[in-house]
């Protein structure tokens, strides 16, 4: 709906966006002076650059200030979990891109600082438009929270905070950034929702740990939706539902009650074991950005991290981060998470402009470019440099090591090479590592399903990433609307797939873990122990559900079931008739804890 000025808002009026945390919300809307900053082009005099340099330069200051007052007053919990995300706000201030960039134009273009902000914020778009990795890619958030609050600090605009309010709230806003969402009250604010956003925004990611309930990308909300309605949020759904009738009203008022139910339910589950009624384990681990997100992790049942993304430590910086600082993130991690263990990516970017100091053009079609275990490859300094740090931090804890978008042996020979050489390095050093660390190949191209037999022979273990491997196989960009409805998980072809790495790897003896979001569905869950897989990684949010369907499914009779769906022809045939084995054998486990 394009409309441009608030509406009267008829009786159950819904609203349509992405649930990126669940829950149930019900309460007041508060209209937030969250909208992106009107920026007019404005040139100024030679006699008036140095003075706009220095009001650029004190808003940076007053942003530095305000960010580092959120950071020394949020609670002692969220600064465990969630520091890092101020600190790459922090950096963002501190990037020369920025801070000279604007400095530049302003000295040389003889701009205003509002407008020289702005056309910098727009050369990070450009820059962040081509990155291929969707959470590297929604970093730009970050940027444009950054760039918002020192635009408001050059107007002297003061707002008002949303720690202030001081009745329950629903809050819609354009955007909010991290640092309004770690000051929220949860006493007084029971939801929101922006116009922008993307699950994997550090918004997001702070809306899911501290469960409030959150839709984002509502396009329009804040042109349309007055103060003061009262509304509902699913946050599973992603659904905002305004003015709700008294029917509507106890409706989601039963399901919230429900929710909030099923979920301490399934917390209860957290000390248990992912064992199926026969005796098949499976270890439930989590995906993780950083080392504090374990925390949450552990909460939710995981046991260990299944998939650390280490991209985040190369994100809003100048240069590519040092041995040193590698090395003290992969040891925080592996301590945190001890008994259990910790399987870190190495870089899985692509050939881009996200790491300083690389002189690597465009690329036409940077899917089937410079990216992963590609550009590690070419990059030979920058992986030596990690490699080091990982090996450094074996010593501290459990470490595995996986290489991303391996696509065949020479690929995986070259890694295993690289990796030597550090470890003789690091013997002449007289510096410690893990002699046994275990090697393992993310399987996510149809070229490593292919020769997964081959593979299993000279490595560890298989991870596999069932996102790119989907979206490889079946020549489908989910993120294209016009194709998405063929991005098909149960596919046969998919189902056929994963048979062919699990039976590599059997013949092997490796184990084979799964670290794509088919691993978080529990619809899913009987044809994955029917495989033989025996590691489901995560976001911890969807730990529990996928433990409890676990608890309740047999491996036997699902290895019965997997025989009869490799014999059916189509994706919605297969998956029918695994909703219907669910429903028999876990009945309600779909309905009762939706799944993000």
């Amino acid at each position: 709906m394009m409309v441009s000025e608030k509406i009267d808002i008829e009786e159950d009026t819904i609203l349509v966006g992405i649930g990126v945390s669940p829950g149930i919300a019900i309460g007041t809307i508060y209209l937030s002076d969250r909208g992106r900053r009107c920026v007019i082009d404005s040139s100024i005099t030679l006699e008036e650059v140095e003075q706009e340099i220095a009001s650029f330069q004190q808003a940076l200051q007053l942003s530095r200030q305000q960010l580092l007052c959120v950071r020394e007053s949020a609670p002692k919990k969220m600064l465990k979990e969630h520091l890092f995300i101020l600190d790459a706000h922090l950096l963002i201030l501190e990037d020369p891109m920025l801070v000279e960039g604007a400095i530049t134009l302003i000295r040389k273009d003889l701009l205003s600082a509002h407008t020289a902000v702005r056309r910098t914020l727009d050369a990070f778009r450009a820059v962040f438009a081509e990155v291929e990795d969707a959470y590297l890619r929604d970093r730009i958030s970050d940027v444009d929270a950054v760039a918002d609050r020192v635009l408001r600090n050059l107007t002297g605009e003061t707002v008002l905070l949303l720690s202030d309010i001081v009745n329950k709230a629903i809050v819609v806003a354009h955007n909010l950034s991290p640092a309004d969402t770690m000051q929220m009250d949860r006493t007084k604010i029971c939801g929101f929702v922006t116009d922008v956003g993307s699950r994997t925004s550090h918004t997001a990611i702070l809306a899911r740990s501290l469960a409030i309930p959150a839709v984002v990308g509502l396009e329009t909300a804040t042109s349309i939706v007055p103060s003061s309605v009262s509304a509902i949020i699913d946050g599973s759904s992603g659904t905002l539902i305004l003015n709700p009738s008294e029917q509507m009203f106890r409706e989601y008022l039963q399901k919230k009650q429900r929710y909030e139910y099923h979920d301490r339910e399934l917390l209860q589950l957290s000390s248990l074991d992912a064992s199926t009624e026969d005796g098949f384990e499976v270890a439930l681990k989590a995906n993780v950005e950083s080392p504090e997100d374990t925390a949450l992790a552990q909460a939710r049942g995981a046991r260990g991290i299944g998939l650390f993304r280490t991209e985040y430590l190369y994100f809003n910086r100048s240069s590519p981060p040092t041995e040193e600082e590698q090395f003290l993130a992969y040891r925080r991690i592996a301590e945190k998470i001890k008994p259990y263990s910790v399987t870190i990516r190495t870089l899985d970017v692509g050939g881009d402009k996200l790491v300083a100091g690389l002189d690597l053009s465009d690329e036409a079609n940077p899917v089937l470019g410079m990216r992963a275990i590609r550009f590690s490859l070419q990059e030979g300094t920058l992986f030596r440099v990690q490699l080091r740090a990982i090996l450094r931090a074996s010593v501290f804890g459990k470490i595995r090591i996986l290489f991303p978008m391996v696509t065949g042996l020479a690929e995986l020979r070259a890694c295993k090479a690289f990796l030597r050489d550090v470890q003789r390095e690091l013997e002449q050093d007289n510096i410690a590592y893990d002699p046994q660390i275990s090697v393992g190949v993310m399987i996510e191209t149809p070229a490593a399903v292919l020769v997964a037999s081959l593979l299993a022979q000279e490595c560890d273990f298989f991870s596999i990433g069932t996102n790119d491997l989907i979206q490889y196989c079946l020549a489908v960009d989910r993120g294209n609307e016009h194709v998405a409805y063929l991005y098909e998980p149960l596919h046969p072809a998919i189902l056929r797939a994963l048979k062919m790495v699990c039976d590599g790897a059997s013949s092997a003896g490796i184990p084979v873990s799964m670290c794509g979001e088919m691993a978080a569905e529990p619809l899913y869950s009987p044809v994955l122990i029917a495989l033989g897989i025996d590691e489901f990684s995560m976001n911890a949010q969807d730990i529990p559900v996928v433990k409890k369907a676990l608890r309740q499914l047999s491996r036997a009779t699902s290895r019965d079931l997997l025989l009869r769906l490799l014999l059916l022809p189509t994706g919605q045939e297969i998956k029918s008739c695994l909703e219907e084995y669910l429903e028999e054998h876990c009945p309600g486990v779909l309905e009762s804890f939706p799944l993000l």
